[in-house]
């Protein structure tokens, strides 16, 4: 062979040489990243090929499916949508997914390693594969309760329901919401709907998780926070005793008085009656006198400044770590940078009923193959101890206090125990702006068992300013959704 024909065969063999690698680098290197790409069509079309598995609270699927024209074959729809969308969240062929629908997307789709032989036995008998279920702890009833109040009050606001003594999410509601279903296709009216819901051309923000990702200052429901560290750390060994707060009490190194809301029995108040009335002075002080650090301490372990993940991811409640004493007194009674989710407020409320046992939340129960086979069960887990037993009860036998004689009256229950706390949570420059009406709570039934706790929080834009109080706007939707519970339980 000449020189010339030898140099073009070693340069085609050098061609055919990195033609090979590099199939050979797509095929099994990059086969992975390729096959699951969001840009590749195909993947597309084979995640809506099939319908997928449901989402079921109390034994019925509150999804479904229906099927489509062009590549995509099925589509998402939603029983109930705007009601159970901060629990499902979205599905949609044009802008994918979130929450439960996203990260328990292989369960649902089928595409799970963990139904590597179910799929593989469906392949071989020629079935077509099928998805599996989610099966979440939620109550219906609860969940109608606490969506109703919230829509027939009007304004923004959410409701979180904990099983106590498990952690188990029992409702999940955020007003305004929006219906899932409207986006779950590709074409020009989920497009028109998907504009409609961004928050830049919607100042409601139906689409916000108001449950779980956006945080309010607390106001006075914190003060059981404050409270449980007075008790913890020995500064009140009960709660009639009386405290030694003088009216008016001014801030440390200040000048500045710390008002009560209105001519309140709050000089020397016992714990008991300052809650019960609601005492900034006596909680500010008690705040001031413990110090940061341990404020911080009690905070922390009923979970302030920390994510959760129910799965679906919380926003962590913040309690300011650098605080000076005038500062830590504010942030005590629910003020200065103190912010809460509805979720940590509920957590709080639970850890009082549990006797002072904090249990991780969580909204799945279990995971089903397609043949309703169980392929993973939740298991409760203890996420810290902010009180022990004996403050904890001290600290119900507050709560039902205010209840029973104080500013949350409205939670009654007949022929059941309510322990709650009410909170008006002052925002905006100057405390300009209307502020938010809290409401926590726990019902006790007759054999001493908690079954629920509740955190409300109502932002009314429209409502008279005097008529904003927990106990007016918040406690009714926790006492619908208490009782729910408790009926369900019967």
């Amino acid at each position: 062979m000449n020189k010339p024909l030898r140099r073009i065969a070693i340069f085609c063999g050098l061609l055919i040489l990195t033609l090979l690698i590099r199939d050979n680098w797509l095929q099994y290197v990059q086969a992975d990243e390729l096959r699951t790409d969001e840009h590749n069509r195909r993947v597309a079309i084979e995640r809506y090929a099939s319908p997928r598995g449901d989402i079921i609270v109390g034994g019925d699927p509150i999804t479904g499916h229906a099927t489509t024209s062009g590549d995509f074959k099925y589509k998402r729809t939603y029983k109930n949508g705007a009601m159970w969308a901060p629990v499902t969240g979205f599905v949609s062929q044009a802008y994918g997914a979130n929450q439960l629908e996203s990260i328990e997307d292989g369960i649902l789709t089928g595409n799970d390693d963990r139904l590597f032989f179910r799929n593989t036995l469906d392949m071989l008998t020629g079935k077509n594969k099928e998805g599996g279920n989610v099966v979440t702890t939620l109550n219906a009833a609860a969940q109608k309760a606490a969506y109703n109040g919230l829509k027939r009050q009007g304004g923004k606001g959410a409701v979180v329901a904990l099983e106590p003594s498990t952690g188990k999410i029992l409702a999940l509601a955020s007003y305004p919401s929006y219906d899932p279903s409207t986006i779950a296709g590709d074409g020009s009216s989920d497009a028109e709907a998907w504009k409609k819901l961004q928050k830049k051309n919607n100042p409601d923000d139906p689409m916000l998780n108001r449950a779980l990702r956006e945080t309010y200052p607390p106001g006075s429901t914190f003060k059981v926070v404050t409270a449980a560290a007075a008790l913890e750390h020995g500064l009140y060994e009960d709660a009639d005793s009386r405290t030694e707060t003088p009216l008016p009490w001014i801030m440390p190194n200040t000048t500045t008085e710390l008002k009560n809301e209105g001519d309140l029995p709050c000089e020397d108040a016992t714990l008991r009656k300052a809650l019960e009335v609601s005492c900034n002075t006596v909680f500010g002080k008690i705040g001031s006198d413990l110090g940061k650090d341990k404020m911080l301490e009690t905070a922390e372990k009923f979970g302030f400044n920390a994510e959760q993940f129910t799965p679906v991811r919380s926003s962590a409640s913040v309690f300011p770590k650098e605080m000076d004493r005038p500062q830590t007194a504010l942030s005590s009674i629910g003020q200065f940078e103190t912010a809460a989710t509805p979720l940590q407020m509920a957590m709080v409320a639970s850890a009082v009923a549990n006797d002072g046992k904090l249990m991780k939340p969580y909204m799945v129960d279990e995971l089903q193959s397609p043949g309703l086979d169980p392929i993973s069960k939740t298991e409760p887990e203890e996420l810290s101890r902010p009180l022990s037993a004996e403050n904890a009860q001290i600290l119900q036998s507050m709560m039902e206090t205010v209840v029973e004689s104080g500013t949350g009256r409205r939670a009654q229950i007949p022929g059941v125990t309510v322990g709650g706390k009410t909170g008006t949570a002052q925002h905006g420059v100057d405390n300009s702006e209307n502020p938010y009406a809290w409401f926590i709570s726990y019902a006790k039934t007759g054999d001493d068992n908690s079954p629920v706790a509740v955190a409300v929080v109502i932002e009314d834009e429209n409502a008279n300013r005097d008529d904003i109080s927990g106990g007016g706007l918040a406690a009714p939707i926790a006492k619908d959704v208490m009782e729910a519970v408790v009926d369900s339980n019967k």
